[in-house]
C-alpha cells in the first residue's frame, strides 16, 4: 500500500473518530448533522466510517467547504475538527 494510500486512510480514521466524538457532545443524530452541514445522511455516515465511498472503500477526504459546513452543524470550529490530525503519521 503506498504511503498516500496509508496516511489517508489513518487521517480518515482519525476525522471520523473525531466527528463521532463531537457528534456524541452536541447530542446530534447522523441526520441532524448532515441535514445542518447540507449533506446526505448517508454521506455524513460515510465520513463517521472514513469512507469516501463504500464501494471502492477510498478513505473519507471532505472538501474544505464540507469541512466548515461540519463545524458549523456541530457547533463547533474547523479547528476542532481536525485538532490532532497533523500528529497522524
Amino acid at each position: 500500500m503506498a504511503r498516500e494510500t496509508v496516511l489517508e486512510k489513518a487521517l480518515a480514521d482519525a476525522l471520523a473518530q473525531r466527528l463521532r466524538e463531537l457528534r456524541a457532545t452536541s447530542e446530534l443524530t447522523q441526520e441532524q448533522v448532515a441535514l445542518r452541514a447540507g449533506i446526505s445522511r448517508n454521506q455524513y455516515q460515510l465520513y463517521e466510517s472514513a469512507l469516501s465511498d463504500r464501494d471502492k472503500g477510498t478513505p473519507a477526504n471532505p472538501t474544505m467547504t464540507t469541512l466548515v459546513e461540519l463545524a458549523h452543524a456541530l457547533g463547533c470550529t474547523v479547528e476542532d475538527i481536525v485538532r490532532g490530525l497533523s500528529s497522524v503519521r
